[in-house]
């Protein structure tokens, strides 16, 4: 299985302060990943690295081929992203909130309904694709986001904390849909979380990030055997402690980076 996100002494400053600290990791193309940190880790920052939000200090990234830095639009072809705060229109409907990226995409208008359609469906929102977003519950929204970022037929989805204030019985169809998308499509899934329990049920591998240096990669049972512990919380704690961390640098710039992906820089 070959490589579709290699990453390679990645360094990322702000003035004074070191981000994300040569890190180096890869991967698997179809691999379901979870990326876990205490605030002020790194995590956002490498991701935004990843997305073409950020323009690394130091290293190399290659992203289903292409560097983010260098082939901006590729790269961004090449993935979804979900982010961690809602990014949607509440004022336009489900349909026109789908419609509107597939155009920034440059989706064929027959091939994009088409798609607009069977993702709707798969996310059973399909019934509301005529309501106005604001209508919808948290749920909905991020179902929604969902659908939304997978319209392009990206290779890799990025979400970022995506269950956040959602109940368990959300978080759980939301999973539910993700691992049936990467088991028909192969999409590979990139994901940051604090429940510890979504990271071991669902991922296949994790990363630990912590002071902007990756601490530990492996699986749930490789990270609890390093550390001695029964529990994915306590092998996490052991690897990072237990102190309340600040939130990471550059976390004031994350809505002005984050319009750059919708920005007319996505047209083609």
């Amino acid at each position: 299985m070959t490589d579709i996100i290699e990453v390679k002494n990645l360094v990322k400053k702000f003035g004074d302060i070191t981000a994300v600290n040569d890190i180096t990791f890869s991967v698997a193309r179809g691999e379901i990943f979870a990326f876990l940190g205490p605030n002020g880790a790194g995590k956002s920052t490498t991701i935004k690295m990843l997305t073409t939000l950020l323009d690394p200090t130091a290293g190399s990234i290659a992203l289903a081929g292409f560097d983010p830095k260098h082939d901006p639009h590729a790269v961004r072809k090449s993935f979804g992203i979900v982010f961690q705060d809602p990014s949607l229109d509440d004022e336009l409907t489900a349909w026109e909130n789908m419609e509107f990226h597939g155009v920034l995409y440059g989706i064929e208008k027959k091939v994009r309904r088409e798609r607009i359609e069977k993702l709707m469906t798969f996310v059973e929102l399909w019934d509301r694709k005529d309501s106005l977003v604001k209508s919808f519950s948290g749920g909905m929204k991020r179902r929604l986001e969902i659908a939304r970022g997978l319209l392009h037929h990206p290779k890799v989805i990025f979400l970022d904390e995506p269950t956040i204030g959602l109940d368990p019985q959300t978080r759980n169809h939301l999973w539910n849909y993700l691992k049936d998308l990467n088991a028909t499509e192969g999409t590979t899934v990139f994901f940051t979380t604090h429940y510890m329990e979504e990271a071991e049920k669902v991922a296949e591998r994790i990363a630990v990030i912590d002071y902007g240096k990756i601490v530990a990669i492996g699986t749930a049972d490789e990270l609890k055997k390093k550390t001695d512990t029964s529990s994915l919380e306590d092998a996490f704690l052991a690897l990072t402690g237990r102190k309340i961390r600040d939130e990471e640098a550059g976390a004031a710039d994350a809505m002005r980076q984050r319009r750059q992906v919708w920005s007319g820089g996505n047209r083609r």
